[in-house]
């Protein structure tokens, strides 16, 4: 039997609370209550309505409590999406479920995740829609939380329908998580794609189509990194193999940036319900490196709407500075970046921050593996890939066709290659060499902390060349290279077909 629908109204103000979760100041409504199963087996629905003011807080929790017995949570919402004037943010409502352990910060309540990209989900023992996570479905209060991300003028009303099916529950089954090794070839260079979206958040590709197109595109490693859930990680096994290197991680989407947690242990969630004011983010930064990832801020200078990073570098392993196909923001990361290096020479600092890139693909036409990341690596392992990106052992290219080799000699046999040192005294003559293939028609320039100190011709149309220049590291701190094509019209050069992390010179 089906239990009539009961409505409650959210609309007043009376049944409503504020409270803080720790972070931002989050909203709590009026409890959805149901009855026992003894009532019947068969499924039971409750409908909710109501409406969100613009400057609602971050996060809206509607309380459900749940009483033993039940088999599965279903939720399914709409929202109204009112026409504003041109310039104004019109309704956008995300949504996610966490269990009867809680909504704290950083806890251990949390069991999905789909954002705005589905209008409903499911969650049971043995099976959950794809962003959340199956599991058991224990008695207690559980909470949908809302996340109103824009708030038309005349506000955001919704209506939320939960389902509660009775009955005996299924057995959860044992996550199995993608090998930390694949069949590398020793200390090699070894391409990969570190940002990526499946259906598992708001993508449109399957695991399997991602994983296809990844070997496609001559990829060694993967990293898995859906929006705001770690969902995907026990199904990625099946499509790893020898040839393909998958890590798990997550991208942390807040509204003051996304940060890719790149392979981080298995099974592992960070929380993402927090903005910079809030000074939580060392907390996440420091809980994704116990968990053996890496932290890198992701797309830095994009203008979607809470894209635009706004924690500061301090706790990152590397930044994403090209991130999909090649476009003026990613233009100011690479500026923002460099001038990040022209710091920590003038400073006299030994850190620095290596660069990277990445697809974030989405569905098609995103090409997957435009751009990758080109990694010196000991092997093809998770530790040793990251060892590999931490270190700045990497260029970054915009497909398996483009390979650079970037090195620099002094004349005593000294050398160096991307990410490294050279140790010579500052008069010291020293020859920088880079050789290109794949980049037919493209110009090399090389970019010092004193800026851009040598630009070549052309490349052949065959793609292949080799450009030398002579410098000192009193006159160059650092040699980076920038291998483009030919410029277009307009103020800026010709989109990147590579770029390097940079050569260090001096003692």
């Amino acid at each position: 039997m089906c239990e009539d629908d009961h409505e409650n109204d959210h609309a007043g103000i009376g049944r409503r609370a504020v409270f803080v979760t720790g972070a931002a100041a989050a909203l709590t409504l009026s409890t959805v209550s149901f009855a026992s199963a003894a009532g019947g087996t068969g499924p039971r629905t409750r409908t909710v309505r109501g409406t969100l003011p613009p400057g609602s807080p971050d996060f809206v929790y509607v309380p459900v409590e749940v009483p033993r017995g039940v088999r599965e949570i279903h939720v399914a919402y709409t929202y109204d999406r009112p026409t504003v004037p041109a310039g104004t943010q019109g309704n956008a409502l995300d949504i996610g479920l966490f269990d009867e352990r809680g909504t704290d910060l950083g806890g251990r309540g949390f069991r999905g995740w789909s954002g705005g990209a589905r209008t409903e989900f499911f969650v049971r023992a043995d099976d959950a829609t794809p962003g959340y996570v199956p599991g058991p479905v224990r008695a207690g209060t559980w909470h949908i939380a809302l996340g109103p991300y824009t708030v038309a003028p005349q506000g955001l009303s919704y209506e939320i329908t939960i389902t509660l099916t009775y009955g005996e529950q299924g057995e959860t089954p044992r996550p199995v998580y993608p090998p930390e090794r694949a069949r590398g070839r020793g200390r090699a260079w070894y391409r990969g794609d570190c940002h990526l979206h499946s259906e598992y958040s708001d993508g449109r590709y399957t695991l399997a189509e991602i994983a296809r197109l990844a070997r496609a595109a001559d990829l060694d490693f993967i990293n898995s990194s859906e929006h705001n859930t770690h969902s995907a990680h026990a199904h990625w096994a099946g499509l790893a193999g020898d040839d393909l290197l998958i890590l798990l991680g997550e991208e942390v989407t807040t509204r003051n940036g996304h940060v890719v947690a790149l392979g981080t242990d298995p099974g592992t969630f960070v929380d993402w319900r927090y903005r910079a004011r809030d000074n939580r983010f060392g907390r996440f930064a420091r809980q994704i490196r116990r968990a053996g990832g890496l932290v890198v801020p992701a797309h830095p200078h994009a203008t979607c709407i809470g894209c635009n990073w706004k924690f500061g570098f301090g706790e990152a392993d590397a930044v994403e500075v090209w991130n999909g196909a090649y476009t003026p923001d990613d233009e100011v990361a690479l500026a923002d970046w460099d001038g990040m290096l022209v710091a920590s020479v003038r400073d006299g600092r030994r850190d620095w921050i290596p660069a990277m890139g990445s697809s974030d693909s989405h569905r098609s036409p995103d090409v997957i593996g435009r751009p990758q990341t080109v990694v010196l690596a000991d092997d093809l392992t998770r530790e040793a890939i990251q060892e590999g990106i931490r270190a700045g052992r990497s260029y970054v290219a915009e497909s398996s066709r483009v390979s650079l080799s970037l090195t620099a000699s002094g004349g005593r046999g000294e050398h160096a290659g991307i990410g490294e040192r050279l140790r010579v005294d500052a008069d010291t003559p020293v020859t920088v060499r880079l050789e290109v293939t794949g980049a037919p028609r493209c110009t090399v320039r090389l970019v010092t902390d004193q800026g851009v100190l040598f630009t070549s011709d052309p490349l052949p149309v065959s793609g292949a060349g080799t450009v030398q220049w002579r410098t000192t590291a009193s006159y160059a701190a650092y040699v980076r290279a920038e291998v483009r094509h030919e410029a277009a019209a307009g103020p800026l050069p010709g989109a990147l077909a590579a770029f390097t992390n940079p050569v260090f010179l001096g003692s």
